[in-house]
């Protein structure tokens, strides 16, 4: 069974629709005891980074979902769900990230592009892990910060304004600044393979 977080900030609806596409078991849980009993974790995410980490804290979901992480299980972080796996973000300044991996979540810097970045946008990716049978293939973005990680984890780049990682990925977890649930074809791909993802 696939645990999707519910934690007042994420398009459930979307998201729990195209696991279900796929062929998921899937399951929206909102508390500990409910993430420990699920086999695979989806934490997504729209809004900003200080508002998800108060809402996972609140909730008090933060402590599973990094022993979910250390248990072994597949996870999966998208969008904001992806940027709170860092260790900070500018966006709130002074409020810690779920520090699973090393780095921060960065603004745009200023350009004559408009920022939000929203609308498809290609990648580049090499086809690891849940990228397995991608390459340079158009996804849907919303976002107006990035992660810039310290580790060597970068699955798939983008450029906007700058390179960005699109998609990051070691061991057991996977994240996407991009939105698969609204990417079509190639989005439904990455669910799928994240579903085969065995512990």
């Amino acid at each position: 069974m696939i645990g999707l977080i519910d934690y007042d900030m994420g398009n459930l609806r979307s998201v729990h629709k195209a696991l279900e596409f796929v062929g998921a078991d899937v399951e929206v849980v909102s508390s500990s005891s409910d993430i420990q009993k699920a086999d695979s974790i989806v934490l997504p995410g729209v809004g900003s980074f200080g508002d998800g980490m108060e809402n996972l804290h609140s909730s008090g979901l933060t402590k599973s979902i990094i022993e979910a992480i250390n248990e072994n299980k597949p996870f999966l972080g998208i969008c904001l769900g992806m940027q709170m796996l860092m260790e900070s973000s500018e966006e709130a300044k002074g409020m810690k990230g779920l520090s699973v991996f090393k780095g921060s979540v960065i603004q745009f810097p200023k350009s004559s592009l408009k920022v939000p970045h929203i609308g498809w946008n290609s990648i580049e990716t090499n086809g690891t892990g849940v990228l397995n049978g991608i390459k340079d293939d158009y996804f849907y973005f919303v976002h107006s910060y990035f992660v810039s990680p310290k580790e060597n984890i970068t699955i798939a780049k983008c450029n906007y304004i700058v390179d960005f990682a699109a998609a990051i990925g070691q061991g057991n977890v996977f994240a996407t600044q991009f939105h698969p649930e609204k990417s079509q074809e190639k989005g439904l791909k990455i669910l799928k393979n994240f579903v085969g993802v065995k512990k």
